[in-house]
């Protein structure tokens, strides 16, 4: 082990997304994973700082490092949307690029020099992977480090110099992980050495947080989606979709439950198919609150689709935390899904993406047979239990992370580490 001896290594971890503050409703996986590898290592994230936010402090054991790319009130590249998503609709926004990758790098060396980091965590191939492969170019120590790509990073960002530099990063990488065979496909195609690449989730609290609770009665007709209100969860399609479900079931409801830059354009939508009295927008939802709704939906549905840009879902959590609480599901069917229901068991669960008919046939099933239905899901949740509970989850990525801080120069894990958890 790497190290004081007697010390915990220390684990830099690079990210865009992370929360603000406690109970921000921002995607908190990285921050969850983090804080359950916080026995093993010291770990110190560093992130973007945002309006609002603390430059510093410690959430859940975590020692978080905000650090400054823009006056801060321009320091909004990265929430409400993405990084992808924010600069498609704001083009200006291209102008905060450089500063945010030159000043994580100018931090991420910093603090490699100052804390005696052992190993780097970087989530995203592009920028954070890019950071911590152009790191061991920089005089110092080479850290090693793992990059585990999320989705967007791998499927949007495209073109000949983006596809060279994610190259350049799998390269340098001493393991690289993916969270769903999908992915992992994509990334093989530009690496050589297959081996490298691993399929590890994110994981869901399924012990604690996302629980059924037969004690909750569920509202016959509410249908939940979850989600940022972004191209690529199709959310547009189940809007389309709804009129076909009123026809069946006049006092169906659609519960939406999510912010991002398509918000207005939706309202709209449903305004204009005079749907506004059967289409709630309740907008951010915290996690800890999300299980509420889960539990007194009839219907969760994620309509994901394949953005013009090629942007998709990498996996789709908001799924696993449905069922994780009992709450059926219907989902658009793309590759990465099938990570969650690709057995021919649950290809009832799956419809094509972006057909609204398809779409609104398989709602209609579900509120048409609640009680087979809740049979399905009852069985796919203890199907997925082993592999998605953040228990098991933190503990490959910690095995991973400790192997690649012990042999900075080992680039292999034992053959069965490739696949998931």
């Amino acid at each position: 082990m790497s190290g004081v001896a007697g010390q915990r290594p220390v684990l830099l971890v690079l990210a865009s997304t992370y929360p603000r503050w406690q109970g921000d409703p921002e995607p908190g996986f990285v921050h969850e994973l983090s804080k359950r590898l916080a026995d093993r290592f010291r770990v110190i994230v560093l992130g973007p700082h945002a309006p609002g936010a603390l430059p510093r402090e410690v959430l859940g054991g975590v020692e978080v490092v905000r650090y400054r790319y823009a006056p801060e009130r321009w320091e909004t590249l990265v929430n409400d949307g993405g990084i992808v998503t924010n600069l498609k609709l704001h083009r200006w926004k291209l102008l905060l690029v450089p500063g945010f990758v030159l000043m994580q790098a100018w931090w991420a060396w910093r603090l490699c020099r100052r804390e005696k980091v052992d190993v780097v965590h970087a989530h995203w191939l592009i920028p954070q992977g890019l950071i911590a492969a152009c790191l061991q170019l920089l005089p110092g120590r080479r850290v090693p480090f793992v990059v585990t790509s999320h989705g967007a990073d791998l499927f949007a960002l495209r073109g000949r110099v983006l596809q060279t530099l994610k190259r350049f990063v799998l390269r340098r990488a001493a393991r690289a992980t993916v969270v769903s065979h999908a992915m992992q496909e994509a990334a093989e195609m530009l690496i050589e050495d297959l081996a490298k690449v691993a399929v590890i989730p994110m994981g869901v609290d399924l012990d604690g947080r996302f629980t059924p609770d037969p004690r909750v009665q569920r509202l016959s007709g509410e249908i939940l989606f979850v989600g940022r209100l972004v191209e690529k969860k199709g959310l547009r399609h189940l809007i389309n979709a709804m009129s076909a479900v009123l026809r069946r079931f006049p006092d169906a409801c659609l519960t939406i439950a999510g912010f991002g830059p398509q918000e207005a354009a939706l309202k709209a939508q449903a305004d204009a198919l005079g749907l506004s009295t059967a289409i709630r927008f309740v907008g951010a939802v915290p996690q800890s609150e999300l299980p509420i709704y889960y539990r007194r939906a009839a219907l969760f549905v994620a309509p994901f689709v394949e953005a013009e840009d090629g942007d998709r879902e990498g996996l789709g959590l908001v799924t696993i935390e449905a069922i994780a609480c009992g709450c059926p599901v219907v989902v658009g069917d793309l590759p990465a899904v099938r990570d969650i229901v690709g057995s021919p068991e649950y290809a009832c669960l799956r419809v094509p993406s972006a057909d609204e008919a398809a779409l609104a046939e398989a709602v209609i099933a579900v509120l048409s047979d609640p009680v087979g239905s809740a049979a399905i899901v009852s069985r796919l949740r203890a199907h997925l239990a082993t592999r998605f509970d953040w228990c098991a989850v933190a503990h490959a990525y910690g095995e991973l992370l400790t192997r690649v801080s012990a042999s900075p120069g080992t680039d292999r894990l034992p053959e069965e580490s490739r696949g998931p958890v």
